[in-house]
C-alpha cells in the first residue's frame, strides 16, 4: 500500500494512493497536519489505516495535490556512505573495501518532495544526485539482531540525496555542510508499506537515475558492501531507532562529479529516480531565490 503525505489548497494531510487520486485518511483519523503519518506510525496504528482504507474511494486526484515529503519530519535521517562495492572502486584511492558503514545525518528540511524544485544554493554551481532507497523505520529498536531487521521496517521510499560537493570539504573530517542545504535533496513520491515487499526482493532490488533523458546510475541492492539488514542491525547499536526514522542506503557509481568533466545538476534540468516496487522520484531544478 502506497501512503503519502500531500497538500491541497493549502491544507496538509496524509492518505493511501488508489489509482489516479488519494483516500484521505488524516480527516478520517482526527490527524490533518504536516505529519499525519508520523503520529499513527508512533501509535502503531499503521496496520489499522490499511484496514479503514480498504474498501473506501478516493477523495481527491493526485494532480491537484502537492506532494510532500512521506515522514516530514522524522527524528533521524542516517545515510551511508559508499555503500555498493563499485562505488568505493569509483574512488580510484586504492583503499580496501570498508569494515563497518560511512555515516552521516541530514535535517528534513534539507529535502523537498516529488515534484518540487530542488535547489542549486548560490553559494555553490556544484549540486549532484545521488539515487538511493530509503528505510523508512516503523518499529522502535535497540540492538536489533539482522534477523529481525524486517520486522523493524514500516516501507520503502525514494531519495535524491542531493549533495553540494565543494562543501563536503570545507572541514576535516565530515561533509555534514555540504549534505544540508535547504531542498537540495528529494525524498517520495510516497511510502510503499513493508508488506508489499519480501526479504528476498530486498536483496536484489534496482534503483536508477537518469538526468533529463541520460541515464547515469543502475545498480541492484546485491552489490550492498552492507545489506539492509546488516543496517539496520548495525546503526541501532548507538540509535534508538523510532518510527518514522529513515536510512538512506547507499547510491550506485555514475554520480556527476565521478564524471570528467564533472557533470553537475543545473537550472532546467529534470532529475528522474526510479526504484523496483516503489515507484519514481521525479524534481526539476532551479536556483534558490535569495
Amino acid at each position: 500500500m502506497k501512503f503519502i503525505s500531500y497538500s491541497i489548497n493549502g491544507d496538509h494531510s496524509f492518505g493511501v494512493v488508489d489509482g489516479d487520486g488519494i483516500i484521505d485518511l488524516g480527516s478520517r483519523v482526527s490527524k490533518r497536519g504536516g505529519d499525519g503519518l508520523l503520529e499513527v506510525m508512533r501509535d502503531m496504528r499503521l496496520e489499522e489505516m490499511k484496514d479503514l482504507a480498504a474498501g473506501l474511494t478516493a477523495d481527491v486526484d493526485l494532480a491537484d495535490i502537492q506532494y510532500e515529503r512521506p515522514v516530514s519530519y522524522p527524528d533521524k535521517i542516517a545515510c551511508i556512505g559508499v555503500n555498493y562495492a563499485n562505488r568505493n572502486e569509483e574512488y580510484k584511492d586504492g583503499s580496501e573495501p570498508p569494515k563497518y558503514p560511512s555515516l552521516f545525518m541530514r535535517t528534513a528540511d534539507s529535502f523537498t518532495g516529488h515534484m518540487q524544485p530542488m535547489l542549486r544554493p548560490p553559494e555553490s554551481d556544484q549540486l549532484d544526485y545521488e539515487g538511493e532507497i530509503v528505510v523508512v523505520i516503523g518499529k522502535e529498536g535497540r540492538r536489533i539482531k539482522q534477523e529481525d531487521a524486517f520486522d523493524h521496517i514500516a516501507g520503502l521510499t525514494i531519495m535524491n540525496e542531493g549533495s553540494i560537493r565543494d562543501w563536503l570539504r570545507h572541514a576535516k573530517f565530515n561533509v555534514t555542510q555540504g549534505k544540508n542545504f535547504v531542498h537540495s535533496g528529494s525524498i517520495g513520491p510516497w511510502m510503499v508499506s513493508a508488506d508489499e515487499f519480501s526479504p528476498e526482493f530486498l536483496q536484489d532490488m534496482w534503483v536508477r537515475t537518469w538526468v533529463n533523458d541520460e541515464e547515469r546510475q543502475a545498480d541492484t541492492t546485491a552489490s550492498m558492501m552492507f545489506p539492509i539488514a546488516y543496517q539496520i542491525s548495525y546503526l541501532s547499536t548507538f540509535f534508538n531507532f523510532k518510527p518514522g526514522d529513515m536510512i538512506a542506503t547507499g547510491t550506485p557509481n555514475g554520480a556527476g562529479a565521478r564524471f570528467d568533466p564533472p557533470k553537475w545538476l543545473v537550472p532546467g534540468d529534470t532529475c528522474r529516480i526510479a526504484v523496483d516496487g516503489v515507484g519514481e522520484l521525479v524534481n526539476p531544478i532551479e536556483d534558490e531565490q535569495v
